[in-house]
């Protein structure tokens, strides 16, 4: 069995603030985007890269993420980058707060969170 990740998805409670976030803030592209008049939803897909998607829902008054205690379930989502700082500097341009940066004590690796506009924790993990 071969397996690759293909997408995750998220649940925004705001369509435009979501975009912003993803699109804007983070550099996805939009590859699709369907309003489901019978839900009263958006579906999004939204590209990383050639391999891997996000699949961005909105619905009417969806309950709230249960980040603070974690909870049982998806706890983050973690992207690589090469370095933290330009990834810093260009979410602070989008009044995007980071928690400070941290060192993975098994790795060696600097990491940090941001929380999406749904509190959803964000984490860039240096490669």
């Amino acid at each position: 069995m071969n397996l690759s990740l293909h997408h995750v998805a998220i649940i925004a409670s705001d369509k435009d603030a979501a975009m912003r976030f993803c699109v804007d803030a983070l550099g996805f592209k939009v590859i699709s985007e369907h309003y489901r008049e019978a839900r009263d939803s958006w579906k999004i897909d939204l590209a990383l890269d050639e391999k891997t998607q996000i699949e961005l829902f909105t619905f009417p008054h969806p309950p709230t993420r249960v980040s603070n205690p974690e909870a049982c379930g998806l706890r983050h989502l973690a992207f690589h980058v090469d370095s933290l700082e330009p990834v810093l500097e260009r979410l602070k341009s989008f009044d995007i707060t980071a928690e400070p940066i941290r060192t993975d004590e098994y790795t060696g690796k600097r990491f940090t969170f941001v929380k999406d506009p749904d509190d959803l924790p964000i984490e860039f993990y240096e490669r």
